[in-house]
């Protein structure tokens, strides 16, 4: 019997932000919502600038954790318009922008604490 190597849910969210990034999601968030809610400890938010890349960056992000176990729930996946993938402890929303905009998440979840993304993984802003 394989044990599957775990995570903490730090660094899940971390990871799950550094996988969006590996393809080039833009203005890529992790917000700590531990102690305004309970659905989860972490929100990440990413964009993507078309369906296919909404699409690409989800799969990514499933790709690179599923040695830390499957996501409970995925939807939207096969729209690539709002994809959201629940590991419970995490939550994933990747958008097109339009979609982030309308719903804006980013300001209803305005008192979260955001969580450094490690310099490593970032690419906006570092040139081509």
């Amino acid at each position: 019997m394989t044990v599957k190597p775990t995570i903490s849910t730090d660094d899940r969210a971390v990871k799950c932000a550094a996988l969006a990034l590996d393809k080039k999601a833009y203005n890529v968030k992790v917000l700590d919502i531990r102690g305004i809610s309970t659905i989860a400890d972490y929100l990440v938010l990413a964009t993507g600038t078309s369906d296919k890349q909404v699409i690409a960056i989800a799969d990514s992000i499933r790709t690179g954790l599923k040695k830390y176990g499957k996501a409970i729930d995925v939807e939207g996946a096969k729209e690539g318009k709002w994809i959201v993938i629940d590991y419970g402890d995490v939550i994933v929303h990747v958008f097109l922008e339009d979609l982030r905009s309308y719903y804006n998440l980013d300001e209803l979840w305005g008192a979260a604490r955001l969580t450094e993304i490690p310099s490593e993984y970032l690419w906006e802003g570092k040139g081509a």
